[in-house]
């Protein structure tokens, strides 16, 4: 099991905008003496309205142990080419299977900048939140380690990843988080009027988590 980041050090925590790096996010604020947030852009046709949503989690979350958010570039679309998540054509819906909305390689992607930056700015540990249903390559405990391994022998560098919701399922970390501003959060991959669509395969795995936590689902959906 990864290990707790220790609570003596600053963080980094890199931020998506949903629910499990918002409370992520949220709970480290109580244990640090500085945290920041970091939100990569790697071109995703949701980004947009995700990065809104994101701002204001933070706008409503600010304490003074908050840093300002940390944007950072790492473009796809020469990799990506025509892929759903580029295009928004034929985006996975509420019908398909968790793998279905696999992007390669992403945590390598969204990892290697905030590594980098972590080091250059002497932010000792970086954490992320994947969860125990997620089932991609890029998202297991070996994975992690010897991308760590990797990352600071480039630089000599001593940055830590920490990964500690990788044994829970989404319903507990939405228990975990009842009282951070959640509808501010935002899980879906095919937006609508700004807002979630309600019919995508993030979406419908954002409603089953609220449902099995038995928390009010605060999320505005276009259907």
């Amino acid at each position: 099991m990864s290990p707790t980041p220790l609570a003596a050090e600053p963080l980094a925590v890199l931020c998506s905008g949903g629910v499990d790096s918002a409370v992520l996010l949220g709970e480290a604020l109580y244990r640090h003496p500085a945290v920041w947030p970091i939100y990569v852009r790697t071109g995703a046709q949701w980004e947009k309205v995700e990065q809104q949503f994101l701002n204001r989690f933070l706008d409503a979350l600010a304490r003074p142990l908050l840093k300002p958010l940390v944007v950072l570039d790492q473009p796809v679309a020469d990799l990506y080419g025509n892929h759903w998540s580029v295009t928004g054509k034929n985006v996975p819906d509420h019908q398909t299977p968790d793998e279905a909305v696999f992007l390669p390689s992403r945590n390598v992607l969204l990892l290697v900048k905030p590594m980098l930056w972590c080091h250059l700015n002497d932010v000792p540990q970086l954490a992320l939140a994947p969860l125990a249903a997620n089932p991609f390559p890029d998202a297991t405990p070996e994975f992690f380690k010897a991308f760590e391994k990797v990352a600071n022998e480039s630089v000599a560098g001593r940055v830590r990843i920490f990964w500690p919701y990788l044994y829970l399922k989404k319903a507990a970390v939405v228990r975990r988080g009842r009282d951070l501003p959640l509808q501010h959060t935002f899980s879906c991959i095919r937006p609508s009027r700004g807002r979630h669509c309600g019919t995508c395969n993030k979406c419908a795995e954002r409603k089953r988590a609220f449902a099995e936590a038995g928390v009010a689902d605060p999320t505005k959906y276009s259907a």
